[in-house]
């Protein structure tokens, strides 16, 4: 066993967001470790400022007001580890994730095979892919290398040939990308992960050592062609990321030397607690988390213990909105907004959220604004996710496959003004099937938990089993081709004191069944005709619930949701949604 799990140490753990910093502080109650508290300050990477430890130091300094003791000097230097007056704290871990999108050129042998591979590995962190080459690709050398210096990327990932296979392909395109990166000026060269023919690993690395700034092998992403294996290089990815992070914001470095090493990108933490907590779980059908944050999306999802995690930086609800038009369209968007707003206000909101990422919404109507790009993003963020899932976890709609349970982060989430607003985001972000839980990280640490793990696997169990995590809601989604208004479930729900209520679900029907927080009960579904409620086709069974603020919801309105084309109608609907979850 760990020492630090004898000695009950202390934690500090900083996730450094693209608009807030937050410091959370875990320690030792009656034996087992606790969330303790948490405190935010605003990130301070943009000017005036440009140095990200002065927002980590005012975010620490508001969580020792929080604590009742201090945890830096009168220098603003971190104490640890803790000492025999109490003051300080044993450990420190860090998660980032502010910074600009990582440019990303893409190398692979072959388009459908290697390349794709490498294109799955660069949507595992904040990379954007500006460019990607394999063996079939028509341009002359000499244009090659000159869009590779167009470009100026941050990152190269190379990846081709199974192991032990040819080996002439790769060198050639390995020979351009040196060539490419030697011409960039010295301060403009890009990083440089290979992970493709392990034969070929220490001849690339000496071929490009001393020409790019980082230079990477990790175990080959497609030993086999029918075989894809990302995580090895996942972990040396995100080592890389750190560094790239280092070289655009040279403080970072100092936070990383502070950490002793435990700084890791807030995705590939959070993506850690995701595998874990399936195994926590033991869901058969899988765990699901998103986080919708300032800079980018990101949404892991784990059963059979694999991790499938995607980051989406052109998703974020704060300057990639100047960008999110080119993914969906501004009548797909303005149809989840519950008020009444004109294209032109729309434009001119996303563009001001794009330019100050920080802005909360002033009024009720920029409120709609916000929730309904959040409703929009999550939609994106899922159809990218389930495109991406084996064929064989795909649902029949389209949409995500059953997960449980589902756990959502990100402030227009957790910070929205009531809990009906939450669920609803979700559910019509989301649009999960069958029976599903969701929980949401109201405090947003499970990324620092993911990190907090690599110095003690203790931590996170024991503050998991605390409670730090926020239940929302058991939601019933039942999968029907029946229309709108065929009874598709009957349904009976026994409370703890015997009292008994029995319902009957229309196919298009939000309800809410009444179950105070904390209270359980047991629910029995009568699927009719091919109805789907999650456990097959027609198939009717028992569960065990537990009530919360929402009670238990059935969200029979379809899947995929179809919303009415009239405007004044659609939002009508809309609002009569949010009423029925108590929304306002």
């Amino acid at each position: 066993m760990p020492a630090s799990l004898v000695e009950a140490n202390s934690l500090l753990a900083v996730d450094i967001g693209a608009v807030n910093t937050r410091a959370a502080y875990f320690d030792v109650v009656e034996g087992k470790y606790r969330f303790i508290a948490m405190a935010q300050a605003p990130t301070t990477s943009a000017a005036p400022i440009k140095n990200l430890v002065v927002g980590l130091q005012a975010a620490i300094q508001s969580l020792q007001g929080l604590i009742g003791k201090p945890l830096m000097d009168n220098d603003g230097r971190l104490i640890t580890p803790s000492q025999p007056d109490g003051l300080g704290v044993d450990h420190f871990a860090a998660t980032i994730s502010a910074g600009p999108s990582i440019r990303t050129v893409v190398v692979g042998v072959l388009p459908e095979v290697s390349l794709r591979s490498a294109q799955n590995l660069a949507q595992t962190t904040y990379a954007r892919i500006v460019e990607t080459f394999s063996m079939n690709d028509t341009r002359r050398p000499d244009e090659q290398v000159d869009a590779i210096m167009r470009c100026s990327p941050d990152l190269v990932l190379i990846a081709g040939g199974t192991d032990g296979g040819a080996t002439q392909t790769i060198n050639k395109l390995v020979e351009l990308i040196g060539l490419a990166t030697y011409l960039l000026p010295e301060a403009r060269r890009p990083s440089v992960l290979y992970a493709g023919n392990q034969a070929l690993a220490d001849e690339i690395q000496a071929t490009l050592k001393g020409i790019a700034p980082q230079v990477s092998t990790a175990p080959n992403i497609r030993p086999l062609p029918t075989f894809e294996d990302l995580a090895p290089a996942q972990r040396e990815l995100a080592r890389l990321v750190v560094g790239i992070r280092a070289r655009q914001m040279p403080e970072v470095e100092e936070i990383r030397i502070l950490a002793g090493d435990m700084l890791m990108p807030s995705s590939n933490a959070q993506g850690r607690m995701v595998r874990f907590l399936a195994r926590y779980f033991e869901s058969d059908k899988g765990v699901m988390c998103v986080d919708l944050g300032a800079g980018a999306a990101s949404m892991g999802v784990s059963f059979d213990g694999d991790l499938h995690l995607g980051v989406f930086p052109q998703f974020g609800l704060g300057e990639p909105l100047a960008g999110l038009l080119r993914y969906t369209s501004l009548e797909d968007l303005s149809q989840w907004i519950i008020a009444d707003v004109s294209d032109d206000l729309l434009r001119d909101y996303m563009a001001q959220k794009s330019l100050q990422p920080a802005y909360i919404p002033a009024n009720a109507t920029e409120l709609a604004i916000e929730q309904g790009l959040a409703r929009r993003i999550l939609q994106l963020v899922a159809g990218a996710t389930a495109a991406r899932l084996p064929a064989f976890r795909r649902s029949r709609s389209g949409v995500l496959p059953p997960f449980e349970p589902i756990f959502a982060s990100g402030a227009v989430i957790t910070e929205a003004p009531t809990q009906g607003q939450k669920l609803l985001m979700l559910l019509d972000g989301l649009q999960p099937s069958g029976i599903t839980t969701l929980a949401l990280d109201q405090n947003n640490i499970l990324s620092m938990l993911g990190a907090a793990a690599e110095i003690n696997s203790l931590l996170p169990i024991q503050v998991i089993n605390s409670g730090a995590l926020s239940y929302l809601a058991t939601v019933i989604s039942p999968v029907s081709n029946a229309n709108y208004g065929t009874p598709v479930l009957k349904l009976k729900l026994t409370r703890e004191d015997g009292s008994q209520a029995e319902n009957q679900i229309k196919m298009g029907q939000l309800q809410v069944l009444p179950l105070e927080a904390g209270q359980t009960a047991r629910l029995q579904l009568r699927p009719m005709g091919r109805t789907d409620v999650g456990l097959g086709p027609g198939r009717a069974g028992e569960l065990d619930v537990i009530g919360s603020s929402l009670g238990v919801v059935i969200d029979a309105r379809g899947r995929p949701l179809r919303l009415p084309q009239e405007a004044d109608k659609r939002r009508d609907l809309m609002r009569r949604w949010q009423t029925t979850l108590g929304g306002g």
